[in-house]
């Protein structure tokens, strides 16, 4: 722990010379106000978000709201060089995941030190995150997890366990031609990233890090998943390529019956025509268990350089974003599950079979880890999981190498 507390220190420096170069942020609570705000969001939410802020922009005349888009690794690594040399938007939207380096690196304010007790508590407390006893992101969306969809005119009903899941992706498989490449697959999902397999990782009773942040990759669960992972593709009824935007496209098309994705993906699969159900990844006769993907949040945190006039701005429109009217907007459109209590009192939430069929695969989920040393873990299991899928790794030596990439990596992060 004390190498950690010298990291932090060490980045906490930083954060403050670098900060004596950059600007703050502009403008007041009122006339000529400008908000900056930077989010990873699909295109589907990114609608959503402009009409929220069209409609704030109309109800509070002077103010001005600046969005720009970034892919989810890119939000996180402009922010932080922004940030730290004193720039960047007063506002920044993503996963709960983000705020680990950027609270150690003093990036962001503590959300419980600029809003209220009694604000907070008109959230569910199952999407707060903490880290060092503060939460560092309001969060906007609970759940972001992994479910299974099924193409209702090709599956029939939801496979429950682990065997049926395997049956009906056999059995969903056609090679109508007989050249040997299927025109339509029984299952599709991102084998490219590590994210995939953790609902099979914590089915065989593993996870990825134990509680002082220490990767626990190298064990049996680690060896089991990954076998697992390779018996797909040998078993015919996966793309030899597979990664989100083939399986994407393919579900979206009819191409495939089942894939394994998240709530930002169900309103174009809406929009495609795709007839759709939602339900929990099967369960695992050999264990017992209901794989477990990880369940996190997605919020908004607020920039360490906002104070005073521009403060009072940047939390008036969290607020404003992060309102039950707004939850209930892009829960309806997008199938989130919102984080605000009331939200769930309206009809539109409570009698949507998307929504209780995400909430009971979320209720079976493992949170996601905000510690900064997750992305270590990431980056260490990642060439690992591709390398079982082609074939160029044994399962057992994957994650012996899993392991040992992580707490190198981990060991840089505190250098």
């Amino acid at each position: 722990m004390a190498e950690r507390g010298s990291f932090r220190r060490g980045l906490l420096l930083l954060a403050v010379v670098l900060s004596g170069a950059g600007c703050g942020g502009g403008g007041g609570n009122g006339e000529g106000q400008a908000i900056t705000l930077w989010e990873q969001m699909d295109p589907a939410e990114r609608d959503i978000l402009a009409e929220r802020v069209r409609l704030y922009e109309q109800e509070h005349p002077g103010v001005r709201i600046e969005v720009a888009h970034y892919n989810t690794e890119d939000v996180r690594t402009q922010f932080q060089t922004a940030a730290l040399g004193g720039g960047g938007p007063d506002l920044v939207f993503g996963p709960s995941d983000q705020v680990g380096p950027f609270s150690v690196m003093g990036l962001i304010h503590p959300i419980d030190g600029v809003l209220a007790p009694e604000e907070l508590a008109q959230f569910r407390a199952d999407a707060f995150d903490t880290l060092d006893g503060h939460l560092w992101s309001l969060p906007d969306q609970l759940g972001n997890h992994l479910t299974l969809l099924y193409n209702q005119d090709l599956i029939a009903s939801p496979p429950a366990t682990l065997a049926a899941f395997l049956a009906a992706a056999r059995n969903a498989t056609s090679d109508e031609n007989g050249d040997g490449v299927p025109e339509r697959y029984g299952l599709v999902f991102d084998v490219t990233e590590p994210f995939w397999l953790i609902p099979f990782l914590t089915g065989y009773g593993g996870w990825v890090m134990d509680a002082s942040g220490q990767p626990t990759l190298d064990s049996p669960a680690m060896v089991r998943a990954l076998e697992f992972i390779r018996s797909l593709r040998t078993g015919g009824f996966m793309p030899a390529e597979c990664d989100y935007e083939l399986s994407d496209t393919m579900f979206k098309e009819g191409r495939a019956a089942m894939i394994l994705n998240g709530p930002w993906s169900w309103s174009a699969y809406g929009k495609a025509g795709i007839r759709f159900g939602i339900t929990r990844i099967p369960q695992i006769e050999e264990t017992g268990r209901w794989p477990a993907p990880m369940v996190s949040s997605k919020g908004y945190s607020v920039n360490r350089r906002a104070t005073g006039r521009q403060l009072d701005g940047v939390l008036a429109l969290l607020r404003f974003l992060t309102s039950p009217e707004s939850q209930i907007e892009f829960s309806a459109r997008m199938g989130t599950l919102p984080t605000r209590r009331e939200a769930y009192a309206d009809p539109r939430i409570a009698n949507d079979p998307v929504l209780r069929a995400s909430l009971a695969q979320a209720e079976v989920g493992r949170r996601m880890p905000i510690a900064p040393e997750m992305r270590a873990v990431w980056d260490a299991m990642r060439p690992g999981v591709q390398s079982v899928w082609n074939g160029n790794l044994a399962p057992a030596e994957a994650a012996r190498l899993m392991q040992q990439q992580a707490v190198t990596k981990i060991a840089e992060m505190k250098q």
